[in-house]
């Protein structure tokens, strides 16, 4: 079975939103940690365990990569992939501002990567495994829409392309 590779590069935006957010993080971490009188024991405990649960969560769900093989993409991610299947799938389009002006209804906007789901005008509702919107890739099946952000956009679209017509894609 042919398997090919695609990296996912971090955009700026992803790169500087996770170090704001590691920054904003541990700040009630080391108010705690230095408070000059003892906060109650309720609050030390949420203070100190929350954020470290919070950055553990969205390492586990960040983007590695990407596989394309003859019948699926596999979205790489920290600790369980995603398979997205060729088959129903009805195209794959590059749209450098396809995440443009979007809003986040539930997920991460940029710590570690940009996952979950969100809408805007352009595409309506879909699902973002994302690091860097300037490559998004539309995925569009029957009922649900998709963006990734291989590092060669035109390279998968073309590969994808190709393996979906061999397949006899969409049936």
């Amino acid at each position: 079975m042919t398997t090919i590779e695609f990296r996912a590069p971090w955009s700026q935006r992803v790169r500087s939103v996770t170090v704001l957010s590691l920054v904003i993080l541990a700040l009630p971490m080391l108010a705690v940690l230095f408070a000059p009188s003892q906060p109650p024991l309720l609050a030390t405990v949420l203070l100190i365990a929350v954020p470290p649960l919070i950055v553990a969560q969205a390492y586990a769900t960040r983007i590695l990569g990407y596989t394309l093989t003859e019948d699926a993409i596999t979205v790489r991610r920290g600790f369980r992939d995603t398979r997205l299947p060729l088959e129903g799938l009805r195209s794959v389009t590059g749209d450098v501002d396809a995440m443009r002006g979007s809003v986040r209804v539930l997920g991460n906007s940029g710590l570690f990567a940009i996952t979950g789901r969100f809408w805007n005008r352009k595409l309506g509702w879909y699902r973002a495994f994302a690091t860097d919107p300037s490559r998004a890739v539309v995925l569009r099946y029957p009922k649900r829409t998709i963006v990734i952000t291989p590092h060669d956009p035109q390279q998968f679209i073309m590969r994808a392309g190709t393996f979906i017509k061999v397949a006899g894609f969409p049936k």
